[in-house]
C-alpha cells in the first residue's frame, strides 16, 4: 500500500533546491522529446541557452530581445504572486492582459492624430483598469456566491480572446489598412508608443513598471500589514479571520492587483514590441506568467531571474526553429515540462511516500 503523508516541517533547504532540480529535470526531460524528434539534445540546448547569450552572430540581436520577452513576464507573475500567497488562483491572467491593451489602445486611437504629453499617461491609467475590471468579475463572484476563481478566470480568456478579434475585425480596425484586421501601428503615433529607453538594450517603460512592481511586492510582503493577512490566509484562512484579515477585501485586493498589472503588460506590449492590436495580440504570456510565478518561488527576486530565464527559452525557442527545424509544439511542450516538474518538486516537499505491508485494517 503506497500512500502520501504530510512533512511536519517541509525543509529549507529542499525549498531552496526544488527550482533547480525541476530546471534539470526538465532539461533531462526535454533532451529525451529533442531526442524522439531526430535532433542531437546537446544541439537544441545550446541553441536555446547558450546562443543568445554568448554566440557573436546573435546575441546583439538576441540580448535586446531577453529584456522585452521578459518584462510582461515579469509584470504579470509579480500580480499574480499577490493571488498566490493568500491562496486566490487567478488563472485568467491572459484575458486581463488583452483587455489592458485593448482598453489603452482605444485610448489612443480616440485620440488619434492628435499629438500631446498626456495621451501615453492615460493610456497607461486605461490599460490598468482594464485588466482591473476584467479580474473583478472573477471576484465579485467568489465574494457573492462563492464560485471557483480558477474556472471564472480561466474561461474569461477565451471571452477576452474573442473579443480581441471583434474590435480587431470592427471598432478598432485601421480604416487604411485596406480591409486587413488590425489596428492602427501605435509605433507610428509618437505620443501613444513606447519605445526602448536606451537604444539597443531593449528596456522601455515596461521595464520600469516591472521593476517598481517587485519592489511593491517586497514591501507588500515584508513590510505591510496586507501583506501579513495574505501569507496567514494562504497558510491558514481561519487563522487570517481572527487576525482581523477581510476575506472579501483580500479577494478584491488580489484580483484587482493582478488584473491591473496584466493590464499593464498588455498594454506595454502594444504600445511598444507589438505595435498594433490584432487578432493574434495575444501569446500566451499570462499563462506562462504562472511558470514564472512558481518559478521564482513568488519572491520578487526569484520571479526576476525566472522571468529572465523563461523568456531566455522563448528566444532560444525561436532560434532553435529557424536552425534546426524544430517544431514549435516542442518548445510549448518544454516550457511546459517546467511548471509539471515544479509541482512534482513541490508534493515532495510537503509529503514523503510512505509504504505500507500487512493486511488492511
Amino acid at each position: 500500500m503506497i500512500r502520501l503523508e504530510p512533512r511536519l516541517a517541509p525543509s529549507r533547504i529542499w525549498s531552496f533546491l526544488a527550482p533547480l532540480a525541476a530546471v534539470g529535470a526538465t532539461l533531462v526531460g526535454g533532451s529525451i522529446i529533442f531526442s524522439l524528434l531526430g535532433k542531437n539534445p546537446i544541439d537544441v540546448l545550446l541553441t536555446i541557452f547558450w546562443s543568445p547569450l554568448f554566440d557573436p552572430n546573435m546575441s546583439a540581436y538576441a540580448r535586446p530581445q531577453l529584456l522585452v520577452k521578459a518584462t510582461p513576464l515579469i509584470l504579470i507573475a509579480a500580480g499574480l504572486a499577490v493571488g498566490f500567497k493568500a491562496g486566490i488562483w487567478n488563472i485568467g491572467a491572459e484575458g486581463q492582459y488583452i483587455m489592458g491593451a485593448i482598453a489603452g489602445g482605444a485610448v489612443a486611437l480616440a485620440f488619434y492624430p492628435a499629438e500631446a504629453w498626456f495621451i501615453f499617461p492615460l493610456m497607461v491609467a486605461a490599460g490598468a483598469l482594464g485588466g482591473v475590471a476584467w479580474a473583478m468579475i472573477p471576484a465579485a463572484l467568489k465574494i457573492r456566491f462563492n464560485t471557483n476563481e480558477i474556472l471564472v478566470s480561466l474561461m474569461l480568456v477565451y471571452i477576452a480572446a474573442q473579443f480581441l478579434a471583434a474590435v480587431s475585425l470592427g471598432a478598432l480596425r485601421n480604416p487604411e489598412g485596406s480591409g486587413f484586421p488590425g489596428s492602427r501601428n501605435l509605433q507610428y503615433y509618437d505620443s501613444a508608443s513606447n519605445p526602448e529607453l536606451l537604444a539597443g538594450t531593449g528596456v522601455h517603460w515596461g521595464g520600469m513598471a516591472a521593476v517598481a512592481a517587485l519592489a511593491c511586492l517586497y514591501l507588500l510582503m515584508r513590510r505591510h500589514i496586507m501583506g501579513f493577512h495574505l501569507r496567514l490566509a494562504g497558510e491558514s484562512p481561519r487563522a487570517a479571520r481572527f487576525s482581523g484579515a477581510r476575506p472579501a477585501l483580500l479577494v478584491a485586493f488580489c484580483l484587482g492587483v493582478s488584473g491591473g498589472l496584466a493590464g499593464l503588460a498588455g498594454l506595454f506590449e502594444l504600445a511598444g514590441p507589438s505595435g498594433q492590436i490584432s487578432i493574434d495580440f495575444n501569446v500566451g504570456y499570462g499563462f506562462t506568467a504562472i511558470i514564472v510565478a512558481f518559478l521564482g518561488r513568488l519572491n520578487p527576486i526569484g520571479i526576476l531571474l525566472a522571468g529572465l530565464l523563461v523568456a531566455l527559452t522563448y528566444i532560444g525557442g525561436e532560434m532553435a526553429q529557424f536552425m534546426l527545424g524544430l517544431p514549435r509544439s516542442a518548445i510549448q511542450a518544454f516550457q511546459g515540462m517546467l511548471l509539471f516538474f515544479l509541482l512534482a518538486m513541490d508534493l515532495f516537499l510537503h509529503y514523503r511516500i510512505v509504504f505500507r505491508t500487512g493486511a488492511k485494517a
